[in-house]
């Protein structure tokens, strides 16, 4: 048990991403039952909609979870901390603006906060508010990125020589080799996304799924690079179109709307390639099965063993 764990009072150091509105109380708790920090995603919810999934996350496990808050995407980020508060869940996730106002009171109910990341200078920012963890997130990752696209290799080293808190690497990772390579540059755990869409536990369309699986190196790609808003999905007919969308002369507020969560839950609930889109990272291409989400950290687990064992192979 490491640090991380420690903090979180978690099994194994293995996080789940927050996913935005198609997060899920089954997936939550599958993730924490089996040893990691299931998060509960707020997207755009709203007060009500998300008490109710923090409810049934609760009947669901009995084992620490997290709420991820996007601060700047949420209408309602104050209400959605006292909800943590009320119901007394252990870890915050704070992504998606300036985590510094709601970090005090969160801690004075005991409340752990890790914040995501893109870049050296959040980071060092988050640290000096008082956030017991980074999360760095590299531009490999799914959904929502770091217009400045630094990758999770060269982001994870810069963000351990800047801060002495906690550092977990996220974009990438999906199977024991990434987060023993993870660990092997000094992070203190892994979040994923992508890798738990694609396991039994999500209750996703099976389409997605499929797409994640049968995925090549080249499934994915990047979309509202020229109106500042970095988002990388799976190929499809809706991404092709938003491509095309690009060359028009839209602002920031346009392509968010074009691109909401009610075409990201059109995507990944109904399986719609030509009305919606399907987050992805580009680990999708690595990942070939559907395992249950306890044998996916099983094997994680397992295979952070046999490649430990060949590093220092190696270096004796």
């Amino acid at each position: 048990m490491n640090d991380l764990c420690r903090l979180l009072d978690i099994q194994y150091p293995i996080i789940q991403g927050g996913m935005g509105n198609i997060s899920h109380p089954k997936l939550t708790a599958a993730v924490s039952n089996a040893g990691g920090l299931g998060t509960l995603g707020v997207g755009t919810l709203d007060p009500d909609e998300v008490e109710r999934r923090i409810i049934e996350t609760k009947k669901q496990t009995n084992l620490p979870f997290s709420v991820n808050v996007p601060i700047s995407v949420n209408e309602f980020p104050k209400e959605m901390l006292q909800l943590v508060l009320n119901h007394k869940v252990p870890v915050v996730t704070l992504s998606a603006g300036n985590p510094a106002p709601f970090i005090p009171k969160l801690h004075e109910h005991g409340v752990k906060v890790l914040v995501v990341v893109g870049n050296v200078r959040q980071a060092v920012k988050a640290s000096e508010a008082g956030a017991d963890a980074i999360i760095g997130e590299g531009y490999e990752a799914a959904g929502i990125n770091s217009p400045q696209e630094l990758t999770t290799l060269t982001l994870i080293p810069q963000l351990l020589d800047a801060v002495e808190v906690p550092v977990v690497a996220a974009g990438g990772i999906s199977n024991g080799r990434s987060l023993a390579a993870m660990l092997t540059l000094g992070a203190q755990g892994v979040q994923m996304g992508t890798r738990f869409v694609a396991t039994q536990d999500a209750p996703f369309s099976d389409i997605y799924k499929q797409k994640i699986v049968e995925a090549q190196d080249d499934a994915t790609v990047i979309l509202g690079r020229k109106v500042g808003r970095v988002r990388r999905v799976l190929k499809s007919p809706f991404a092709e179109k938003m491509l095309e969308k690009e060359k028009e002369q839209l602002t920031a507020e346009e392509w968010a709307s074009l691109t909401s969560e009610t075409y990201h839950l059109k995507g990944a609930m109904e399986g719609n390639e030509v009305e919606g889109f399907m987050n992805s990272g580009q680990i999708a291409s690595l990942i070939k099965d559907l395992p249950t989400v306890q044998e996916l950290l099983n094997s994680m687990m397992n295979e952070l063993k046999e490649a430990t064992s060949l590093l220092n192979k190696i270096v004796d």
